[in-house]
């Protein structure tokens, strides 16, 4: 038998749990604050508690790779475990990895974050199409087959992304526009949400791009980076039942206590829901 799809279970996530996806992001001041040392033992405690309190409720969480790379082997050690009992406790996990590379570099990309055998597989991950959307390819079809989800780089919460994203291609759409038709193209006919999404900040006020890509929209930029729930029709639209909205900082400034980290995802899951349903 086929895996069920990314969408498929993405959409039931959501309906059940909630659409927020709170970031796991252990940068060094984050464990300062939690007074945690900056150190494996830090980076490992801080990540059991996020996962011990949120894996059982919320719809998505995403480990930031970056932060346990820069640990080595031993910081994998922990991203491996973490992802591991979330998907356990009934969490979907996606790797915010940003991966981007072309032929057998892409394949072994896909390989670490999106085969069932590997240490890492994940829900799903996050990859940048700016050496060209076909370069994703292997990733692609590795998540097929597994029912794996991948996330496109479209339209970032970043400043600078603007240069490159909002420039315009041969046939007049910005290259953002043209990495989302490639997405609703390969959504096309998938019910109930296809399992290619796209990143779309929060903060850009109007998008400025057709986003119904016929599937999910993560989108960072809620809390630090100064959007809010109430900002979310405005930016995504008729697409906002689709939206994922991503926070780290204004769920994990509440650790290290475990009620004050669910307590603020479930406010927020709240809020989303309000502002959705108000669109």
């Amino acid at each position: 038998m086929s895996p069920e799809p990314f969408g498929a279970r993405l959409r039931h996530a959501m309906d059940t749990r909630g659409p927020l996806c709170v970031g796991i992001d252990p940068h060094a001041s984050l464990l300062t604050a939690w007074g945690l040392n900056d150190d494996v033992a830090g980076l490992e405690r801080f990540t059991r508690t996020v996962v011990e309190a949120l894996a059982d409720r919320v719809a998505v969480l995403k480990p930031q790779s970056a932060f346990f790379e820069r640990f080595g082997s031993r910081g994998i050690a922990v991203l491996e475990k973490a992802v591991q009992e979330a998907r356990a406790a009934g969490a979907l996990v996606l790797m915010d990895a940003k991966r981007g590379d072309i032929g057998s570099t892409m394949g072994a990309y896909a390989a670490t974050y999106l085969e069932k055998d590997s240490p890492l597989f994940s829900d799903a991950v996050t990859v940048s199409p700016y050496l060209g959307f076909g370069s994703l390819r292997p990733a692609l079809d590795a998540a097929v087959l597994s029912g794996a989800g991948v996330f496109v780089l479209a339209l970032t919460s970043n400043p600078e992304g603007a240069e490159v994203q909002r420039a315009t291609a041969a046939d007049g759409r910005s290259l953002a526009q043209l990495m989302l038709d490639h997405m609703a193209a390969e959504n096309e006919g998938m019910t109930p949400l296809g399992s290619v999404g796209a990143v779309v900040g929060a903060t850009l006020g109007d998008a400025g791009a057709n986003l119904a890509i016929n599937g999910p929209l993560l989108a960072p930029g809620i809390g630090a980076q100064g959007a809010t729930p109430a900002d979310l029709p405005g930016v995504f639209g008729s697409s906002v039942g689709n939206v994922v909205p991503s926070v780290s900082r204004g769920v994990l400034s509440q650790g290290p206590d475990v009620a004050g980290l669910r307590e603020a995802a479930e406010r927020l899951t709240d809020e989303i829901r309000a502002a959705v349903a108000g669109s």
